[in-house]
């Protein structure tokens, strides 16, 4: 239970009164942020190199503060300052601070006692409450005194084991926001756990949230072709503490933290973790031509990585860079994570452009980077799962080799292009894609790290799945930069004809060649990721950077869902037959009858070679079932465009194999047919399962 911040803890009185007629007095100093107490609210905020502090308060909704609180000498220590405020109402006030200091933006400093500055730490933003309506001139985001009452009584933590995890990553806007949602509260927290009944239809066990601290959506708004683009994805940082307003079902005063905590609740009563997609890389205050409004305001020279000349370093690829092992930025952040796994009980984080972590003030990359280090031993962090990015823009590649402990995870991005080059048939490929069906022990060994890969063929950075195999090329048109933004090598492959087409043949290809993807990511070991609406062919119609389009482009369109119900039952079927058999999750204890643990019958049974133009794989799992049943799969991959016969290793005495699903099929998993002759033809471009059974079942 957290600790109330009771009337012995706080005492009311002594306290003295300001000019403004407000009784104050020394506040906790070591609680960050607006907290309410016994009579009134402690506010505390940190700077280095400013001289003098001042509190603005606020009525809701107005631009001009009715009180400006100067923070005397006995209400600050070392670089913090801190007071408590009485009598104050918490539903009617907001709050912003000011600051005095050096104005030098050669050394980064850039106090100006102008300025009304977001607290870092705020619980709830005001300010940008509408989807998409920008703050109008001269405002100021303020933020709210949250209190927190919500009862987690009861509260189920799911705990899934990452290598069982079977990740849904999903844009909490987009994922309802299209009519076809059928939702009350589209685009909204709300919105998202009304979907829960069809999360658990589909068998995922975690949902990736994309950013839904608060954000500017509407920076860089633009309109091209008469259409308004926004910051849609939400990596644009405005607080790090705070939910998105405008992800609120509800406008009623603080009600995103109660819909979000509603939400986490529900999941993981269900069984589904929450993973939230953090960006500490950069912020929307961009770079000397970007807004002011918080950290520039408050130690520029000290959250930001600088130039010598004041310039902001862009690692980020977007303006600027914190700078994250600075030891007060890394308290924040390291604060920040602990607030969320406390008080809205996230399971994870993914940390965008991770690799951006692990630099020094310089930019130069650190061997045991204090942030990547304190995050992998905190004691409050110790359950949450931790994915990086294993990537930044200014060209760090770290998968495989990011500093982890044995506690970081990473987005695989090998295996990404690995597994898809061999799916559309690329010579030289097989060796590599064994290796990230295993989990690619080649990356992550296991005797040092153990839960290090998240496999992924698609995500929201790229093609959906339903246009990996309909575009050989981006369309990135409708984002307004004559398709010069996005990725150019995508690995995809349009199987013969760009774009949609009435063509028979290439439809059926298509639709085996999702179906084929999906089969090899579920049959993979380590943690599986695949971005919402790919199990029922959503399209972005080519787009394969739509950050900024909040429109058809980018909403799942669920009228899809009856029109690829073929593709959207493979992939609730295939998820099922993962939970089935644990042997394709890892290590499963003895394997039966001294087979060995992974076994390769490429073709022919026990053929273990590959070659450059090796197109077909078998890769057999041997292991137990948790009930201490034999599990044994046969994982047969013909990435070639003619048929092939496919040779099993002999059954025990009393056993048989089984088809357990075969994607050349019309219904790949029809009742499976038992493989008696111990061979069969698997079909051009397919991916099937054989499984062992008992001969009389």
């Amino acid at each position: 239970m957290k600790k109330e911040i009771t009337e012995e803890l706080v005492p009311v009185l002594p306290a003295a009164e300001t000019e403004a007629g407000f009784m104050i007095r020394p506040g906790l100093f070591q609680v960050s942020g607006a907290v309410p107490v016994p009579g009134g609210v402690s506010f505390t905020i940190s700077s280095r190199g400013a001289d003098s502090c001042e509190l603005c308060l606020f009525h809701r909704n107005e631009d001009a503060p009715f009180a400006v609180l100067p923070f005397p000498e006995d209400c600050r220590i070392g670089h913090t300052y801190s007071m408590i405020v009485y009598g104050l109402d918490i539903t009617e006030i907001e709050y912003a601070y000011r600051m005095d200091g050096p104005w030098d933006p050669e050394q980064g400093l850039l106090f100006d006692k102008t300025k009304f500055l977001l607290d870092p730490c705020a619980r709830a933003v005001t300010g940008q409450s509408v989807w998409g309506k920008k703050q109008e001139a001269g405002k100021a985001y303020h933020a709210r005194v949250v209190e927190d009452v919500f009862d987690w009584s009861g509260f189920h933590d799911s705990k899934v084991p990452f290598q069982d995890m079977v990740i849904y990553e999903l844009h909490v806007r987009g994922f309802t926001e299209h009519e076809s949602s059928g939702v009350k509260h589209r685009g909204t927290f709300r919105g998202l756990m009304e979907k829960i009944p069809y999360l658990l239809e589909l068998g995922v066990n975690a949902v990736e949230l994309m950013p839904i601290f608060e954000f500017d959506e509407t920076a860089e708004e633009r309109i091209v072709d008469g259409r308004q683009l926004l910051n849609y994805w939400g990596y644009n940082t405005v607080c790090y503490f705070a939910p998105n307003t405008s992800y609120a079902a509800e406008t009623e005063f603080n009600r995103e933290g109660t819909e979000l905590k509603e939400l986490v609740r529900e999941l993981n009563a269900h069984g589904i973790e929450v993973i939230l997609d953090v960006v500490f890389n950069h912020t929307a205050e961009g770079d000397e031509r970007g807004p002011f409004f918080s950290f520039k305001g408050i130690d520029n020279n000290l959250y930001y990585m600088l130039t010598p000349d004041g310039k902001y370093y862009n690692f980020s690829g977007v303006g600027n860079t914190l700078n994250c092992n600075h030891p007060v930025v890394r308290q924040f952040i390291l604060d920040c994570l602990r607030y969320w796994v406390v008080e809205y009980r996230v399971d994870g984080f993914r940390f965008d452009l991770a690799s951006i972590l692990g630099r020094d003030e310089d930019g130069a990359p650190l061997s045991r980077p204090p942030l990547l280090e304190s995050l992998a031993f905190d004691p409050i962090l110790g359950q949450a799962k931790l994915i990086a990015e294993a990537w930044d823009a200014g060209g760090l590649y770290q998968v495989g080799s990011f500093p982890s402990w044995n506690r970081w995870a990473e987005w695989n991005g090998k295996y990404r292009d690995d597994i898809r080059k061999f799916l559309k048939g690329d010579e030289n490929m097989a060796a590599a894609a064994i290796q990230r069906i295993l989990g690619s022990p080649d990356l992550y060994p296991p005797d040092r790290r153990q839960n290090a890969s998240v496999n992924f063929l698609t995500c929201h950075d790229g093609f959906t799945l339903y246009d990996l195999y309909a575009y050989n090329e981006k369309h990135n048109e409708a984002n307004g930069w004559n398709n010069t933004d996005g990725a150019n090598d995508n690995n995809s492959w349009n199987c013969g004809e760009e774009g949609e087409t009435e063509h028979a043949e290439i439809l059926k290809l298509r639709d085996r060649m999702r179906k084929n993807a999906l089969a090899v990511l579920l049959c993979s070991r380590g943690a599986a990721m695949f971005l919402a609406g790919d199990e029922f062919g959503n399209t972005q119609y080519g787009n394969n950077n739509a950050y900024c389009q909040d429109n058809e482009i980018s909403w799942l369109d669920w009228n899809r869902l009856e029109q690829y119900r073929n593709l959207h039952a493979f992939t609730a079927a295939m998820t099922a037959f993962r939970r089935e058999h644990p042997v394709l999750r890892g290590n499963a204890g003895s394997a039966p009858w001294g087979w060995p643990e992974i076994s390769f019958h490429h073709g022919a049974a026990w053929n273990h070679q590959t070659e450059s133009y090796t197109r077909q794989i078998g890769i057999l799992f041997a292991g137990q079932k948790e009930n201490g049943e034999d599990d044994c799969v046969l994982l047969c991959i013909n990435a070639h465009w003619e048929d092939h016969e496919q040779e099993l290793p002999e059954p025990p005495s009393g056993m048989r194999w089984r088809l357990a699903f075969h994607t050349a099929c019309e219904k790949p998993f029809a009742p499976g047919i038992s493989l008696d002759a111990g061979r069969f033809v698997i079909g051009a471009r397919s991916v099937a399962a054989a499984v062992l059974e008992p001969a009389g079942s």
